[in-house]
């Protein structure tokens, strides 16, 4: 393999579990926020249930779209998987257990 390859590989391997993380981080993180803006909501007396509900279902539209980014970020790992096969002729079966494993064949599967 070419050292090209290699140090691309290298830095698909640290980049895409990164951002794989940081949307789960930001899907959380809004998970987190829409519990305290209900429990805030339903807990603060003299608040009619119809108030906050444009912020409830703003937050609700940017949950949908974070989910859809991680259905995106998963395609896009298995793209880079089958680039790798292609190219550097890597025989990837499952990308978690040869991470895993830490053999060398983990740089496409980053």
């Amino acid at each position: 393999m070419s050292n090209e390859i290699t140090i691309t590989a290298a830095r698909l391997i640290r980049d895409v579990p990164a951002a794989e993380v940081r949307v789960d981080d930001a899907l959380i993180a809004l998970s987190s926020l829409m519990t305290s803006v209900v429990t805030a909501r339903r807990d603060t007396a003299g608040v009619p249930a119809a108030r906050g509900q444009a912020t409830i279902r703003r937050l609700m539209k940017a949950q949908v779209a974070l989910v859809g980014v991680s259905g995106d970020m998963l395609r896009i790992h298995g793209d880079l998987a089958d680039i790798g096969r292609e190219t550097a002729g890597y025989d990837l079966h499952e990308c978690p257990s040869i991470a895993e494993a830490g053999t060398g064949s983990q740089a496409i599967c980053a």
